[in-house]
Order: C-alpha cells, then structure tokens, then sequence
C-alpha cells in the first residue's frame, strides 16, 4: 500500500517485493558459490571439491548487471609479482584472481539483477587458464521494505575509494558541486531516507515525535521546518544536559540557525546522564504509525564521517512503544522516575523470544539484566555472531566469545583497550589477544592511520566528544545466514552504561531475512576496511614506511589455511560458502 504523503523515495520500488532469490547457492563441475545480496553488497561464499584444488591459483569473478546492461571483471589490489605492472590502484581479476574463499561486491546498487561467474583459474601468473566456473543470479535488496528499510552510509570505511574520487581531499576542502557530490557519495542515501521519512508528514493530520542527542544538521532541521510549516505537528526533545561533554550549545545555536524554534516544539532533557537517543515517530491522525532509529547523530561527522545506520520500522506496535517512551522523556524525569517507568512499561523481551519485533529503552535499573539478556542472546548463536564494539568489549561479551565450540565470532572494534589507566588498557588489550587467538574467532581493531587527508578530516573535526573515528553502529547479528536470523540495532553500545545509565533505544528482530540480509553485508564491508587498517598498523610496527598489499602466491599454496581445522579461514570457508 502507497501511504499518502509519501515522497518519491517510498514511491520508488514496491515493499518488500523479492523479484528473484536474494540468497543462492550453486555448485557446478566441484565450484560451489553461495551468494548473499543486500542493498549495497553481495557477499559470496566459495568453495571447490578435492579435486579441483590442485594448481588453483585463485578466482576470477566476473560480475553481469542485467538491470544496466553491463559485464565486468571485478577487481581487487594484490598482484603476482611475476605480472604486476606496478600502477598502483585496482587490478582485474582475471589477471589477479582473488585468492580467498570469501569476496563481497561492494559496488553492488539496490534492486538490480546480477550474475556473478566464478571461475578458478590454474596455470602460471604469465599463463592463466580458466576452469569450470558456477554461476549464481541474485536480485539484491531494494532500501525500502514492508516493514523493515535499513540505510547505511559509505563513511570512513570507504576511505581508499573517497580519495581517488576526490582528490584526496575532506570535504571541507571542496567547492560547490565537487563537495556536493564528495558529501552526496559518502551519506550514500542515508540522509535522503532521513529527509524521506520526515517529509511524509505533510499536513495537520501528521504529527513528528523525535528524540535526538545531537541535533545540528541543517538540512535535516530544515526537513522538520518545512513538515511543520505543512501544517504537521512537529515535536523534538533534544539533549540539553549542561557540561562540556554534552551538545547542548551546538544543539541549540542549530535550532537558531535554522530557525524551528518558533515552527517546531523542541525541548532540552536536562536532567539524566546522556540523553542518546536518534528517533522520530511518525502518527497519523494521532495513530503511530512508523518510526526510524538506528545510530546516526544529525552532525556532519555522524550522517558523512562515522559508519552509521538509519533502520526504518512500518509497525504501529512498535511506532506507539517509542512515542510512549518519547512522552516520558517529555516530563524530563529524575533517573529514579525514569527506571521506574522502564520497569513498568518496558519489560526486557522475553528469552525465548515470542515476538518478531521488540523495543527495548533505558535506562533499566541494575537489577533488570538487560545486558545480560543480550549476552543470551549472543551466547545462543548456533553457527555465527558479528557484534561491533565502538567502546572496547564488555566482560559479559568476552565470556560469549570465549566459549569452546564450532561457532565463528566476529568482532569489529574501535579498540581493544578503553581503560582509565596504562595498566587497565593493557589488560583489555591482553584478554582481546586472547580472544582472537581461538580459532572460530575473528577480531578485527581500528587503527588510526594517517594514510590520506580524509583521515586527517575525521582527526580534526569537532565531532561527539566520544572520539569514535570509523564505526558508530551498535548491532549484533545472531545466525545471520540462517532461516531465523536475529537482529539486535539501535542507538545503545552494548555497555553497562548504555543498559542502565543513559537514555537508549534498541530494536531486537526476529526472523527477518531480508533485514539480515543487508546487515550482514555492510558488516563485512566493516570487516574488510579494519582488516585493512590493521595489516597497515602491522606493516609500520615492522618498520615498513610505504605500505602495499602483499603479492598473491604464486601456486595453491594459499589454500592450506582454509582446509586445515582448528583456524578461522576453515570456519569461514564452510560457514560462507554453507558447505560441510
């Protein structure tokens, strides 16, 4: 059903609707191809039976858009030696084949019809031969969806291809339609969603309730200007606690700016710790009837800067916990008050779970085990986990990835060590180290690394005070690529403070594929980029002073890890590719 009042952007593509299989697996001639397609990414899992491993030197990929009428090899950086031509930038692969098991499109766009052919290549570097390839056709995701519509930004994580697109330079250092554009590139349509979703209420039978913890965007403010001069009802508590650590004085200089203090009814949360917070609902005719979330600060840093989500829920259940949780900001309570209305009206979502979609607010007192719940959750995982960890990893946490078993663990994380001392850092670096060396654990840390003036921009723009430079998200994934995958996103960290200090939001999802399916896949493009940044950090400790990715083997000899047990290549292997 189109919604009256919608813009173009919910005009766009029909909800929910899958065209084709957006989850694939092909085997031919001992080549198995297990594709995943979300809106930006298509993640493929690879595989070859005994007989077909010997003299590969790696894949060739080459992927068929039917929707542009367009057939290319795609590409990556490492080269052999023997043919490298030195030029820097990205190689084809079919002269450079990808020598890994697991390879995602990261160019992919939303609602098109792609055949991905994979093709082992034998032979020698100056000589490659083609074997028998299998080939997979998926439709990936389009953004908008019957209930669920996830945007994510391009931000930091697309450093290397922000900088061979622009100059090299931050956006600030750009002009007119050249920082435009740079801008445009990097929200990646996460702005034009939010701008979307705010311009569906037009007219007096709508009304906006949000509540945000940096409220600066101007064009964002200026979306709820224009929603409000339309005649809806516009509503807005932003965080207004004093200290220097807070926005309130960039929060209301933007409100002056952009001139809603008269057209809109914003108001300060004075009272609490950190009013954390990204949400707006939308009612009509005093019916909630959607509301987004997700992780994104209305700053520069947080829409264009941060790896962020926007995540979009077409549910009245769900709209009216929120705008219940909003009316209670709205009597800016004392923290006692406030925990005990959680207790009240927001009780943690029951294990197991019984509904497709729960909201969970804090703060929740310490004695309500909220992140103990999401621990159970973490902990249940039967094949896989992918957490992402802005501020160091929680002992509750640490103890999930500790377990003994087949399960592969990923893990993304700003940094190992957050704490207040030398001593302490050292400690939580150590017991990260730990972690990662088991072998179904994938760790994955941040690394400030000066390698272009975009990171230079990340370093010195004003931004939270919270000093998070590449991934803002917080998201669990529970069985990502199973029947009934879980989802756990929102604005919270998975902290103690997040649970039980400041006011938060969190959606837990229920078997939701497509959901899933898009999650998954810009959390490996998460992964690609940190894995990045640490073989970088790795390569400067070792005294390199000029960084290149290593030479690809010139021989089989690149398969060993993946078929040997008790390694995380093994486990990724079978897990992507969905083989025994």
């Amino acid at each position: 059903m189109i919604r009256r009042g919608a813009p173009a952007l919910w005009l766009s593509c029909p909800f929910g609707v899958r065209l084709r299989p957006v989850r694939k697996r092909e085997s031919a001639d001992g080549v198995t191809v297990n594709a995943v397609a979300g809106t930006h990414v298509v993640t493929l899992g690879l595989d070859l039976d005994e007989e077909r491993r010997g003299g590969c030197l790696g894949f060739a990929v080459q992927r068929e858009d039917h929707t542009e009428d367009e057939r290319t090899w795609m590409t990556g950086m490492k080269t052999f030696a023997e043919t490298d031509p030195h030029l820097g930038g990205q190689v084809s692969s079919r002269e450079h084949p990808f020598q890994s098991f697991q390879w995602a499109d990261y160019s992919a766009k939303p609602g098109h019809r792609y055949t991905y052919n994979v093709i082992p290549l034998h032979g020698e570097p100056a000589a490659l031969e083609e074997g028998p390839r299998a080939s997979v056709e998926v439709t990936t995701e389009t953004e908008v969806g019957a209930t669920h519509s996830v945007f994510f930004n391009r931000g930091s994580v697309a450093t290397q291809e922000y900088a061979r697109r622009f100059q090299n330079k931050a956006p600030p250092e750009l002009t007119g339609d050249f920082q435009l554009a740079a801008l445009n590139w990097l929200q990646r349509g996460l702005l034009d969603a939010l701008r979307g979703f705010i311009g569906r209420a037009k007219g007096s039978d709508f009304a906006l309730h949000g509540a945000i913890y940096e409220f600066q965007w101007k064009g964002a403010l200026e979306a709820l200007r224009d929603a409000a001069a339309s005649g809806a009802d516009v509503n807005i508590v932003y965080d207004g606690i004093e200290g220097d650590k807070h926005p309130k004085p960039a929060n209301e200089a933007a409100i002056e700016a952009a001139g809603i203090g008269t057209s809109c009814h914003c108001r300060p949360r004075t009272t609490g710790t950190i009013m954390h917070n990204k949400f707006l609902v939308l009612s009509q005719k005093g019916k909630p009837v959607a509301v987004w979330t997700g992780s994104t600060n209305w700053t520069l840093n947080g829409i264009f800067g941060q790896m962020n989500c926007g995540h979009i829920v077409e549910d009245e259940a769900t709209a009216t916990s929120f705008l219940e949780y909003w009316k209670e900001l709205g009597t800016n309570p004392k923290p006692s008050k406030e925990t005990a209305w959680m207790a009240e009206h927001n009780p943690l979502p029951p294990d197991p779970l019984d509904a497709d979609i729960a909201a969970v607010f804090s703060p929740h007192a310490k004695d309500q085990p909220v992140l103990e719940r999401y621990r159970d959750l973490a902990s249940g995982a039967a094949d896989a986990l992918m957490m992402t960890f802005a501020f160091g990893m929680n002992d509750l946490f640490k103890e999930v990835y500790r377990n003994d078993d087949a399960v592969l663990r990923f893990a993304l994380m700003e940094q190992a060590g957050v704490g207040r001392t030398a001593e302490q850092i050292r400690q939580e670096e150590e017991a990260i180290q730990e972690i990662r060396a088991r072998p179904n654990v994938v760790v994955a840390i941040g690394n400030r690394i000066v390698t272009n003036s975009f990171d230079r921009w990340l370093a010195e723009m004003p931004g939270m005070g919270e000093h998070v430079d590449w991934v803002h998200t917080k998201f669990m994934l529970v069985d990502p690529l199973s029947e009934s995958p879980t989802i756990v996103t929102g604005s919270a960290n998975f902290s103690g403070a997040s649970a039980n200090t400041n006011n938060e939001n969190m959606l837990v999802i229920r078997g939701d594929k497509r959901a899933a399916d898009i999650y998954v896949g810009e959390f490996m493009r998460l992964y690609s980029h940190y894995a990045f940044r640490e073989a970088v950090a790795i390569a400067k400790a070792n005294g390199e002073t000029d960084f290149q990715p290593s030479n690809l083997a010139p021989d089989e000899s690149w398969q060993t890890e993946y078929f040997e047990p008790g390694n995380d290549r093994f486990t990724r292997r079978r897990y992507f590719a969905q083989t025994a």
